[in-house]
């Protein structure tokens, strides 16, 4: 058994703070939850801009918003909430009080963080 789901037994919520789309792309994020027990993601408004700022993951996304006349701060929070949308669905699992319970999870879910 690995520390963090030693940890996770002991009942303690693991979060991660660092949603990008790379994460959710390559697998990552999914291998986080499933074999390091994340409970919790979260992110803010600066690791959004970081990523985005320096991936080119979001280069066709912006380019397609771009042309159909998205900009500026609508544009950011749009990408930011598609991120936040899929690791939502990626932690969903444990989003429900009867499933946390079944696992034996406290709490869970994705979320922005002003």
């Amino acid at each position: 058994m690995n520390s963090t789901q030693q940890l996770h037994d002991l009942g303690q919520s693991l979060w991660l703070d660092n949603i990008t789309r790379t994460l959710l792309a390559d697998g990552t994020l999914r291998r986080y939850i499933t074999d390091l027990s994340i409970t919790g993601l979260t992110s803010n408004p600066t690791i959004f801009d970081e990523a985005i700022k320096k991936s080119s993951a979001y280069d066709d996304a912006i380019e397609r918003k771009t042309a159909a006349g998205g900009s500026g701060e609508g544009l950011f929070f749009e990408l930011a909430l598609e991120d936040l949308t899929q690791a939502a669905d990626l932690s969903g699992q444990f989003t429900t009080r009867p499933r946390r319970r079944r696992l034996g999870i406290a709490r869970g879910i994705a979320a922005p963080r002003e």
